[in-house]
């Protein structure tokens, strides 16, 4: 890219993790620092097409830079990292590298799926299997010689099952059925209706008709559906059980199909339905995956996905283990 460095930007590199309902990015240095950081809705170019995505970035990059006190000059750093939802096959990837390495942030640029990141930012290398479910689900696993199996998360034409807004659904859909008489009794229907403030959940759908409710409310719903379910009501906990053998399901193939499980695979779990789920939901879920990989670790990330971003980062310009460890030390969720 023309213009050469300027003053400092060959110490820092921009990391950015964009998902379906959020994006953050970080300003770091070569040795591990948080300089800036932003953070906007989501970005991804499956959702507001590429030249969207590109401009929402580069708002959210400039937001960090200026937080960082440094100035925005291209190219502001010397390598980005951004890993985003909605990258699914090869072509998506380039179409995107293409779009923001024209904008001339950095000297070098990798682009990928944004279940990578939450990989990177969980395991100690980057490799082993990562499930993200936020707005939606997915699975990616990287092998030590360099493998990597994946799955496109297209929704349903994918196969998919299980993200937040269809857990929401389901929770609907059962409260729905349990009030008309088309379904069994279930206390999800007292709990959506009194998570909306309505009479009725037959009022609930009304709303989301009518467009009073935007749909994107029905998200909200997923963490009911867990804490009914806690509370040992039957219909939600099927639903639960479903999804607990969606991501054990994710997690056993990425196994077999990197002939991991004789190995001690790290296997991180992360997202928002992910990571707020109670203990009893994450215990069964490693249960069914050591039942494969009996020597695998599962836990749940610790850091925010956009940090393994900023570990690629900081891999790809050879900064050192003690960088890289300061910056897992300073951004670890307490």
């Amino acid at each position: 890219m023309g213009g050469g460095m300027t003053a400092g930007s060959q110490d820092v590199v921009v990391a950015i993790d964009g998902g379906n309902s959020k994006t953050d990015v970080l300003v770091v240095s070569r040795d591990g620092r948080v300089l800036g950081q932003s953070r906007g809705p989501g970005a991804s170019p499956q959702n507001i097409g590429v030249d969207g995505s590109v401009q929402a970035l580069e708002k959210l990059v400039l937001e960090a830079l200026r937080g960082a006190g440094l100035p925005g000059e291209r190219p502001f750093a010397i390598h980005t990292s951004a890993y985003l939802a909605g990258l699914d096959f090869p072509q998506e990837e380039a179409i995107l590298h293409a779009a923001l390495a024209a904008r001339g942030w950095s000297d070098t640029l990798i682009v990928g799926n944004d279940t990578l990141a939450l990989l990177r930012a969980g395991s100690s290398d980057g490799t082993g299997v990562a499930v993200v479910c936020g707005a939606g689900i997915n699975g990616a696993g990287v092998s030590a010689d360099g493998r990597q199996h994946r799955f496109p998360a297209l929704g349903k034409i994918s196969g998919d099952w299980g993200g937040g807004y269809r857990l929401g659904e389901e929770a609907l859909w059962w409260a729905v059925r349990a009030e008309d008489g088309r379904g069994p009794g279930t206390a999800l229907r007292a709990a959506v209706t009194a998570h909306f403030k309505a009479s009725s959940v037959l009022e609930v759908v009304q709303r989301l008709h009518f467009e009073d409710l935007h749909s994107d409310s029905i998200h909200g719903l997923c963490p009911l559906l867990f804490a009914v379910a806690a509370g040992g009501d039957e219909v939600a906990q099927d639903v639960v059980d479903r999804f607990i053998e969606e991501v054990a399901l994710l997690v056993s193939v990425i196994l077999r199909r990197l002939e991991l499980t004789g190995e001690a695979p790290e296997v991180i779990l992360g997202g928002g339905v992910l990571t707020g789920v109670g203990a009893p939901v994450i215990a069964e879920i490693e249960r069914r995956c050591l039942k494969v990989a009996p020597r695998a670790s599962v836990q749940v990330v610790d850091v925010a996905p956009v940090v393994g971003a900023a570990l690629f980062a900081l891999d790809t310009i050879g900064a050192s283990d003690t960088a890289k460890a300061a910056l897992k030390a300073a951004t670890k969720r307490v």
